[in-house]
């Protein structure tokens, strides 16, 4: 099955020989080998780059256990780059295995594997590319250990757009499957729904608990599984670390500290299995600092995860919303507005109502309320509140689940319908 990412292709093929190492991250299984291994070499085969020069490791295959030292990573490249006048392409999957636990734990530890790609760089005729689905070798050291020479790429599950192009049909219909069954792609191969919820919770159990409890060597598996279960179950809601301690304490029986809840949280985000969206105080320009919204980087992986169980269908659409936006390359955060009502007895209070995303990237900023349907007087007033309480120029926007087309209001607010925004990515500027 061959699904083009070619938003993907584009970032790679514009990146060639700049200078750094391509770094492409992401969820395992999302299709970062896919796109490097299938999609990206076959281009550079088609652009007349012969096979020899493109050198392949895959370092979570045994065949290529060696190699995960970095050392023996260094030589057995260095002796397939044999022409002087000669580019050569390095692909490099699951990289972070050439990381050793203690480079990962040790901040302070420098991490060999970097200046061995550093050193391969300086070679002059050497193109490098690696995929790594944890974030922990990226986030605070690949600027400093790369200096300044890391390219990352993130790559994230299939978007309803690319989904949509691959299985085509009435947009409703492939809406409702994507919600449920979610953008992983080889959820896509599974040519029944049992097969595709297998598929979706053996990832959980079988790559993406393993994986972290390996690396991190956790104790407390059943508590990692448990608040996995809280955090899908709470997508889109206001959530923090105290209160998830309290609520898995309850559950349990047994107390779970907040700092464990806490640490466990930057593992489930730092192997790019869940998102936070910080709240942000519009009118006072500063971040809260908490409570958080936390959203799963796939829904078909939130909804196995459940068994299918919570099925809420605002919340499911604010999560692909969020997702959509986030692959789109904007910062995503909650919005808080504060705004003085007056009650029937003529008192006037103070409320603080939740823009669902506030958007930016660069100079440009979009308001964003996700709004199931709006069809009733009290819920169009409900949903347009938060939206009409901010006062600057930038674009307000309401997406809902319908075909209508873009409209904009007598207050200036620009109304979306879903399948629109998320096949068109140039409609919000619109």
């Amino acid at each position: 099955m061959y699904i083009q990412r070619d938003t993907y292709l584009e970032q790679l093929k514009d990146s060639r020989f700049n200078g750094q190492v391509k770094v492409i991250t992401g969820i395992r299984r999302c299709g970062k080998s896919f796109l490097l291994f299938k999609i990206f070499h076959d281009y550079l085969i088609e652009n007349d780059v012969k096979e020899k020069n493109i050198i392949g490791i895959v370092l979570d295959d045994d065949t290529y256990a060696q190699l995960c030292d970095p050392n023996e990573l260094s030589k057995y490249i260095r002796s397939r780059v044999t022409e002087k006048n000669t580019k050569y392409y390095v692909f490099i999957d699951e990289v972070q295995y050439a990381i050793a636990r203690e480079e990962i734990r040790n901040p302070d530890k420098p991490i060999r594997l970097y200046s061995v790609l550093n050193g391969l760089l300086h070679l002059g005729n050497v193109d490098i590319y690696v995929t790594g689905s944890n974030s922990k070798f990226l986030s605070k050291d690949v600027m400093t250990e790369f200096r300044g020479r890391g390219d990352v790429i993130h790559v994230y599950p299939l978007s309803f757009k690319e989904y949509y192009k691959h299985v085509g049909g009435e947009k409703a219909e492939a809406y409702e499957q994507y919600a449920m069954f979610g953008g992983m792609p080889y959820v896509l191969s599974k040519n029944t729904d049992g097969k595709k919820i297998q598929y979706l919770s053996n990832l959980f159990s079988e790559v993406y608990f393993k994986d972290i409890v390996e690396r991190y060597r956790v104790d407390l598996e059943h508590v990692l599984a448990q608040l996995t279960d809280a955090l899908c179950s709470s997508i889109g809601s206001l959530t923090n670390a105290n209160k998830l301690s309290n609520t898995l304490t309850s559950v349990g029986g047994r107390k779970v500290s907040s700092e464990t809840i806490a640490t466990y949280i930057g593992y489930l985000s730092e192997s790019f299995l869940f998102r936070e969206a910080k709240r942000f105080d519009v009118k006072g320009k500063r971040y809260f600092q908490y409570p958080y919204k936390y959203y799963c980087a796939d829904i078909g992986l939130r909804n196995a995860r459940l068994n299918f169980r919570q099925q809420e269908e605002s919340h499911i659409m604010e999560n692909i919303i969020f997702n959509e936006l986030v692959s789109r390359n904007y910062n995503v955060d909650v919005g808080v507005v504060e705004l003085t009502e007056t009650s029937e007895d003529g008192k006037r209070h103070q409320r603080q109502c939740e823009i669902d995303f506030v958007v930016n990237k660069g100079s440009t900023k979009y308001y964003i309320q996700s709004a199931l349907t709006m069809d009733t007087e009290t819920k169009t007033k409900q949903e347009l509140r938060s939206l009409l309480g901010v006062n600057d120029s930038f674009k307000k926007i309401v997406v809902t689940k319908t075909y209508a087309k873009p409209w904009t209001d007598d207050t200036g607010i620009l109304h979306i319908g879903l399948y629109q925004f998320l096949l068109e990515e140039d409609i919000i500027m619109s």
